[in-house]
């Protein structure tokens, strides 16, 4: 008999599944593994993703597991967008992932003068530079290809679509940031090792499998939204995994869920903040389980730009803001309507974590 949960017991299962309920994990590489990957084209805001499902921790850490210890690795994936994954998963993710996504941007890079010739040109030109040098920024890169023959305009898209596409095809990554959060490019084969890598259908499996770990349950929909694979491959990723897998009947919709999940350990939701573009908001088709579509445009007005999200026994309530002033830190709630009962205290709790995890005291407030 098929398992029914209802829309609270979905919630909290989700956010468990996200590291956001229950018991924290203390190293950033088991969070990012978890929820497979973190939305990284700003660095702040993947800090926070990580501070939200860790105990303990400072940005300081995270910084220190990205450039340094290379536990962690941030490249192109999950929808052709910047993400920190897990360095044991970078080369399968990239070698599924990136080459759709590369072809599926071809277009833009024609337009920007990067055809394939040019980007071929250009793969090279960026080895042969990288190649035993020190992690370089992107003007500095684009300098240096420009002395070995591959000269593109600097003040255009085409140097960011160019870096892109020589990550998506698993030549490089992202290194270590320099002043201000400047991001520095490296070979990927001096970064990490060479393990980790699949075959296509074992990737497939490997991506739905943590898929419905770090998110679940949810549909295949879900994930093909999440991952951007086509539909195709979504369905095939998990009919591969079909013997993992149990139906249930979540909110009144047919769901997949991990047989390995416990669905009765339930428990409690304490309020949360979430940063920009967190996993809880980019992983499902829909928010509507978290988030009334009366406030859909609060959340994302247009574009990609997500963002931060207090969240409540699951749902999210309102936006937060974090002003500065020099090491002095305000959290700023802005809620949708009045805030819940009894929630104010567990969101001071979360404001103050921030502080700890920024290095700054803080105060709170409530907006108008």
């Amino acid at each position: 008999m098929r398992r029914v949960l209802s829309e609270n017991e979905l919630r909290a299962l989700r956010m468990r599944a996200q590291l956001l309920a229950g018991e924290p994990v203390r190293g950033v590489g088991s969070a990012v593994a978890r929820v497979v990957a973190v939305q990284a084209q700003a660095a702040g805001p993947a800090r926070l993703a990580l501070r939200a499902r860790t105990a303990g921790l400072t940005a300081e850490d995270v910084n220190r597991v990205c450039g340094i210890e290379r536990v962690v690795v941030r490249t192109w994936v999950m929808r052709g967008t910047l993400h920190m994954v897990a360095a044991a998963d970078v080369r399968w993710l990239v070698g599924l992932l990136g080459p759709g996504f590369a072809r599926a941007g071809r277009r833009r890079r024609e337009q920007l003068g990067l055809d394939d010739r040019m980007c071929e040109s250009g793969l090279a030109a960026i080895e042969k530079v990288l190649r035993g040098s020190d992690p370089l920024t992107r003007a500095e890169l684009i300098e240096r290809i420009a002395g070995e023959g591959t000269r593109i305009d600097a003040k255009t898209q085409a140097p960011a679509h160019l870096l892109m596409y020589a990550a998506m095809q698993g030549l490089i990554c992202r290194g270590p940031d320099v002043a201000r959060d400047e991001p520095t490019y490296v070979l990927l084969d001096d970064w990490v090792d060479e393990s980790g890598r699949l075959d296509r259908e074992e990737a497939l499996a490997e991506l739905a499998r943590r898929y419905l770990a770090g998110y679940g349950p949810a549909t295949v929909q879900d994930f093909l939204t999440w991952s951007g694979l086509p539909a195709v491959d979504g369905k095939k990723a998990f009919m591969l995994i079909s013997e993992e897998i149990v139906n249930v009947n979540a909110a009144g919709a047919a769901m997949s869920a991990l047989s390995s999940t416990d669905l009765d350990a339930i428990g409690e939701c304490r309020p949360r903040l979430l940063g920009h573009f967190d996993a809880l908001l980019l992983g499902y088709r829909s928010r509507a389980l978290l988030l009334d579509p009366v406030y859909s445009k609060r959340i994302q007005a247009g574009g990609g730009f997500i963002q931060p999200a207090a969240v409540v026994d699951g749902r999210v309530i309102g936006t937060w803001r974090l002003v500065r002033a020099g090491k002095r830190l305000k959290v700023v709630i802005e809620p949708f309507a009045g805030l819940p009962r009894g929630s104010r205290d567990g969101l001071r709790v979360e404001a103050e974590d921030i502080g700890r995890f920024l290095g700054g005291d803080v105060t709170f407030d409530i907006a108008a």
